[in-house]
Order: C-alpha cells, then sequence, then structure tokens
C-alpha cells in the first residue's frame, strides 16, 4: 500500500478538520507515495522511537503527538527535533500524527468512557460540528473514589493515578479527558460531574477543583492517551492486509520512587 492510501484510511476516522486550530496534524515527514509495508504505532515519535523504527525497517510511523508541533526555521542536525527529522528523511521513513482530531471525532474520549463503562454519555466540550474533547456520563453504580481510582488503574493497566479529594467521596457521574484535562475543569463541574479523570493536573488546579466540589483522578498523559495505540492497531489490521504493524509502547516519560 502507498502511504496516500493509509492516509485516506485513517482520515476516514479521524478526519483532519476536527482538530483544533492550535494543531498540527497530518504528514510530517515523508513523501505520500512512499510504498507501505511495515508500519510502527506509538505515543509519541521520540528519539528512541525513530531509531527503532530505521532498525526495524518500518516505512511509516503513526503517533498520536504531532513530532513537529511549532513552526520550524532550520532542519539540521543542532537540535534534536532537527535530527529525527533528517534520520527520517534519510531513511525513508513517513511520519504522520493524528491528534485533537483523534481526541474528537477520532475515537480517544469515546473509548475511555467505554472502558469506564460509563452510560448516557455526551461530550464534554464540544468543539467542532457536534464533536469534542471528552466524555461524561454515569457510573452503572455510585463507588467511592478510591474505588474509582482502583478501577481506573486496572482498565487503563496504569501503576499510579494521583487523586485530589477524599477517598470515600461517593461518586456517580464522571467526565473523562484523555491527556491534559485542566481546561476542561470548569467544564465538568458547569456539567455537575463528580469526577473528572484526566491527566497534566497542577497543584492549585487539583485543589481548586476539590473546593468546587469536583474531585479529580490524575491518570498521568500517556497513562489514557497510550490506549491510541491499540485502538489504531485495530482500526488499519481490518483495512491493511498486507501491512506489518507494530506497537511499541515506551512507557510513561518519568517513574515514581
Amino acid at each position: 500500500m502507498l502511504c496516500s492510501d493509509i492516509i485516506r484510511i485513517l482520515e476516514a476516522q479521524s478526519p483532519p478538520e476536527y482538530a483544533m486550530e492550535w494543531d498540527n496534524v497530518g504528514l510530517l515527514v515523508g513523501r505520500k507515495n512512499r510504498e507501505v509495508k511495515k508500519i510502527m504505532l506509538a505515543v509519541d515519535a521520540t528519539a528512541d522511537v525513530c531509531q527503532m523504527a530505521i532498525e526495524g525497517n518500518v516505512d511509516m510511523i503513526i503517533t498520536h503527538h504531532p513530532m513537529i508541533f511549532s513552526k520550524v526555521k532550520r532542519v539540521n542536525d543542532d537540535t534534536v527535533l532537527g535530527n529525527k527529522i533528517l534520520s527520517l528523511i534519510e531513511a525513508g521513513i513517513t511520519c504522520y500524527a493524528m491528534h485533537t482530531n483523534f481526541d474528537t471525532k477520532g475515537g480517544m474520549a469515546k473509548e475511555a468512557a467505554k472502558r469506564l463503562a460509563l452510560k448516557n454519555t455526551e461530550v464534554l466540550e464540544e468543539t467542532y460540528n457536534g464533536e469534542g474533547l471528552g466524555q461524561i456520563g454515569m457510573l452503572k453504580d455510585a463507588v467511592s473514589l478510591d474505588e474509582l481510582a482502583k478501577k481506573v488503574k486496572n482498565v487503563f493497566d496504569i501503576e499510579n493515578v494521583t487523586v485530589y479529594g477524599t477517598n470515600s467521596k461517593i461518586v456517580e457521574k464522571i467526565a473523562v479527558c484523555p491527556g491534559s484535562g485542566k481546561s476542561v475543569i470548569d467544564i465538568a463541574i458547569e456539567k455537575k460531574a463528580d469526577c473528572l479523570v484526566t491527566g497534566d493536573i497542577g497543584h492549585h488546579d487539583g485543589l481548586d477543583a476539590v473546593e468546587m466540589g469536583l474531585s479529580i483522578i490524575d491518570a498521568s498523559h500517556y497513562g489514557i492517551e497510550k490506549l491510541f495505540m491499540k485502538f489504531i492497531y485495530n482500526y488499519l489490521v481490518d483495512f491493511c492486509d498486507d501491512v506489518e504493524i507494530e506497537i511499541v509502547d515506551t512507557g510513561a516519560p518519568f517513574h515514581i520512587v
């Protein structure tokens, strides 16, 4: 298959027009007419991921987070980003990102809500054409915040989470926003969520949310968004019979000691 064929399949699932204005999605490195026999899926195109792709004779890397995000004035070997771009071009590897278009239309939050077994779900923050960031819905049965935290760890296969709120608090209406959810705290409160499951919550954000009645479970940015890889794998295998697809789970970019 050509890279352009795979792009067409991906964009049927997550059209670029659903991405936020500040985002940078799509084919970031390489030629559309590149023949693709092996795909690597990752959350981030780190230097290690790029090297593994080169050593593994990968033709196309598909990531959630864009490798190129802000304006690039020079592409040389003086920077980490420049080195990655050059190494992929020299190896003939294409790199494609599906970020907020996957967060909204693609299925990130819907899959997260499904794993939490939320029912009667709706979009948390509508951004475009009825789609948007996050989901909000009800648990089948109300549980304590501590029980929900254990469930989050289990369904997303996370070793640790950070909990803002009293463990014994009973929660039932749950908002989930994979990635960084600071921007939806007020919306979750407005929609009367008992708890927000997300990542990248700062000290003061957590304190303020609890004082306004919203508990938060911070599962880390990577913790929930890693579901991107398995989701896209399952989606692509139905269309790409002759293409080998590999998942690279590099783990969270930090560890707790």
